[in-house]
C-alpha cells in the first residue's frame, strides 16, 4: 500500500470512529427520551383513571427498584391516596428497550465492521488527486517532450479538418487529447461561422443584384419613361425592405447566440396572448382562415416580447405556405406531463419527411417550389428556435406532404 493509501485509511478509520460514537451517543439519548415519554404518559393515563383528572399539585412518588416490587404514589389535597403498582409496565419498557436495543446494536456493528470502507470509498477521488499530484511532482522534467508539444501544437491549422497533434509521449497524452478536443470544437465554430457567413452573402447577394439591375435601368431610360421609373422604384423599394428585415434577422440571431439578447421572464396568461395573435393576423390576412382552440387559463413563466414574436413567426409560415381560404387553427393546452404548449395547424403544401429535421437550419428550403414570391428569408424558424430554447422549451412537429403541417411549442411549468 502506497503513503497515500495508507494516509486515506488513517484519515477514514478516525472518520469512522468519531461516526461510530457520534451515532452511539444519538441512540443513547433516544432511548432515555423515549424512556421517559413513556413513563410520563403511562403516570398520567394512571392518575386520570384514578382521580378523573390530572392536578399539579398533587404529591407524586415513584419506587423503581427493584422492577417486581415497583410502584407509582400520589397523594392529592384532599387526602386521596393512589398506590400503583407498576412492575407490568416497567417489564414491557424493558421488552421494548431489549428490541430497540438489538435494532440499535445491529446499526452500530455495521458501522463498525463496514463504516471505514464506505468512507475509504467516499475519500478515493481525493485519494486519486493525492496520488495524481505525487505521480506530477515525482514527474522528471523534460525539456524536449515540451519542445515537442510545442512545435505540434505551432504548425496546426485552425481551419483543418483532419489535423491532430500526434507526439507518441505516454506522460502527454492527456494534454494532447484536450488540445484535440479544443481544435474540434473550434473547427466546429469556424464551420458554423464559414457557412453562416456564407449563406448569409447568397441571402443578401439577390436583393442587391436586384436593387443594382433596376438602378442601372433607371439610369438608362427611367429618367424619360415614367413606366420604368414606377416600376424601378416599387421594386427597389420592395427588395430594400426585404434586405431590412433579412439584415436585422441576422442581427438578433447574432446577438442572441453571443448572449447579447436578455429574456424579460414573467408569468403571463397564455391563451391571452394567443388570442392578441388571433386578432393581429385576421386584421392583416384576409386571405386564410383563423380559428382558436380554446383551453382553462394556461399560465406560463416566460418573455411574453419573445413568445408572441415565435407565434407570429410560426403563423406566417402557415398563412405562406397554404393556398388562400386555407384554415389555419391555434391551440393552447397542456399535455399529459402537466407542460404547457401552443400549436399553429395549416391545411397547406407540408414537407416531405427527411425534411422536418432541418426545418429549423438557417436558410433552408425543403423545396424551393415550396417557396412562394413571398417566400421570406429562411431565417424566422431559426429565431424561434432560439427564442424557445433560451426558454427551456421544445418543438413538436407534424407534417405530410399536401395534407398540412402541425407545429407545437412546449414550455416549462416552470424555470
Amino acid at each position: 500500500m502506497s503513503k497515500n493509501n495508507k494516509k486515506i485509511t488513517s484519515i477514514a478509520i478516525r472518520l469512522n470512529a468519531a461516526s461510530v460514537r457520534d451515532l452511539f451517543i444519538n441512540l443513547l439519548l433516544l432511548d432515555i427520551f423515549l424512556i421517559f415519554i413513556l413513563l410520563a404518559l403511562w403516570c398520567i393515563e394512571a392518575e386520570k383513571d384514578f382521580y378523573g383528572e390530572l392536578v399539579r399539585s398533587a404529591k407524586r412518588s415513584f419506587d423503581l427498584f427493584p422492577i417486581e416490587t415497583a410502584s407509582y404514589k400520589v397523594v392529592w389535597n384532599d387526602g386521596r391516596t393512589m398506590v400503583k403498582e407498576a412492575a407490568a409496565f416497567l417489564q414491557g419498557v424493558k421488552t421494548i428497550m431489549i428490541i430497540l436495543g438489538i435494532i440499535e446494536g445491529i446499526f452500530l456493528l455495521d458501522q463498525i465492521v463496514f463504516g471505514t470502507a464506505k468512507i475509504r470509498k467516499s475519500l478515493r477521488p481525493l485519494d486519486e488527486i493525492a496520488e495524481a499530484a505525487s505521480r506530477l511532482s515525482n514527474m522528471d522534467f523534460d525539456e524536449d517532450k515540451f519542445h515537442s508539444l510545442e512545435d505540434a501544437i505551432s504548425k496546426i491549422t485552425p481551419s483543418a479538418s483532419d489535423e491532430r497533434i500526434h507526439i507518441d509521449d505516454s506522460e502527454l497524452k492527456g494534454l494532447e487529447d484536450a488540445i484535440n478536443k479544443l481544435l474540434d470544437r473550434m473547427r466546429e465554430s469556424y464551420r458554423q461561422q464559414a457557412r453562416f457567413v456564407s449563406d448569409a452573402s447568397h441571402e443578401l447577394r439577390t436583393p442587391i443584384s436586384v436593387i443594382q439591375g433596376y438602378a442601372n435601368m433607371l439610369d438608362r431610360w427611367g429618367k424619360s419613361d415614367e413606366s420604368v421609373l414606377e416600376e424601378s422604384i416599387s421594386a427597389i423599394k420592395v427588395e430594400s425592405e426585404n434586405m431590412k428585415t433579412l439584415v436585422e434577422q441576422l442581427l438578433f440571431l447574432a446577438r442572441g447566440i453571443n448572449g447579447k439578447t436578455q429574456l424579460t421572464m414573467k408569468e403571463f396568461l397564455l391563451n391571452d396572448m394567443l388570442r392578441e395573435v388571433l386578432e393581429e393576423s385576421k386584421m392583416i390576412d384576409k386571405d386564410h382562415e383563423y380559428s382558436f382552440v380554446d383551453s382553462d387559463s394556461i399560465i406560463v413563466y416566460g418573455d411574453p416580447g419573445l413568445l408572441k414574436q415565435t407565434m407570429r413567426i410560426l403563423i406566417e409560415n402557415a398563412a405562406k405556405y397554404s393556398e388562400e381560404g386555407g384554415e389555419i387553427i391555434l391551440r393552447a393546452g397542456r399535455n399529459e406531463k402537466g407542460e404547457p404548449y401552443f400549436s399553429v395547424q395549416d391545411n397547406g403544401i407540408g414537407m416531405e419527411e427527411k425534411d422536418v429535421p432541418h426545418i429549423f437550419e438557417r436558410f433552408f428550403r425543403a423545396d424551393t417550389a415550396r417557396v412562394r414570391k413571398n417566400g421570406g428569408t429562411g431565417l424566422g424558424l431559426s429565431i424561434a428556435k432560439w427564442i424557445v430554447d433560451s426558454h427551456k422549451g421544445y418543438f413538436s412537429v407534424l407534417s405530410r406532404k399536401e395534407i398540412g403541417t402541425r407545429i407545437t411549442v412546449f414550455l416549462p411549468q416552470k424555470l
